[in-house]
């Protein structure tokens, strides 16, 4: 099965920094994926670009233990020299056509979406291998990992939902195109994340803090699971 076909069925996506305080980032990812993460996302924006190449090839190899996804954030060329199958861009980051020229058609490709009109224009996006794979919808609420980007609200969540449900433009494995919920999200209120219409999420603090993070992980899923 190929990159384009696993991040379809992808529901728990985690975004990580490197760990260099605690000192156990193989660990930590090996626990994550135990648990039933099914991409992790690289984010430290104090690594030099060899430290963070060094970083994904620990990723990829707990990844290819797990058989799950890794991806890198912003770097198209970090993406392009480490084979990362994921690559995730902000709206101040590459356009899609650009950062493709990087990582070629097989490299699934998603963007952070902060608006109503950025939702639109993500649906609008050529979806699959020529452009956009998934888009990311946040944050929902305040978080520290974006200081001074204003919440979002579930009313985007919802906005996410209603217009992925009015879209007829599909992706190439056949679904419409998958989008995660992103922004504050915990086993506290990812219930309400789900309620609003959203069905795959993206935490970093409800994992990256958790004293077990294999359970915190399948304490998320049961609950995507569930409203199913």
């Amino acid at each position: 099965m190929t990159e384009h076909a696993v991040h379809t069925t992808a529901r728990l996506y985690l975004c990580t920094d490197s760990r260099q305080g605690r000192g156990d980032f193989e660990d930590f990812i090996d626990a994550a994926y135990a648990g039933g993460v099914d991409i992790i996302q690289l984010r430290d924006k104090q690594l030099e670009a060899a430290e963070e190449l060094e970083l994904l090839e620990v990723l990829q190899a707990a990844a290819h233990r797990h058989g799950r996804l890794w991806a890198v954030n912003d770097r198209a060329d970090i993406a392009s020299l480490s084979g990362a199958p994921v690559l995730h861009l902000g709206q101040k980051d590459l356009p899609l056509h650009s950062a493709r020229t990087f990582v070629g058609s097989e490299t699934v490709m998603g963007l952070s979406t902060h608006t109503p009109g950025e939702i639109d224009a993500a649906i609008a996006a050529s979806p699959g291998r020529s452009g956009l794979d998934y888009f990311c919808v946040g944050p929902i609420w305040s978080t520290p990992t974006k200081p001074g980007r204003a919440a979002v609200g579930l009313e985007l969540v919802s906005y996410a939902a209603d217009a992925i449900r009015a879209a007829d433009r599909m992706t190439v494995d056949g679904i419409l195109l998958p989008w995660f919920a992103i922004g504050g999200i915990d086993l506290a209120n990812v219930e309400q994340v789900v309620e609003a219409g959203a069905s795959r999420v993206v935490v970093v603090r409800a994992i990256t803090e958790a004293d077990d993070p294999a359970a915190a992980a399948k304490a998320i899923l049961q609950v995507l699971d569930a409203a199913a």
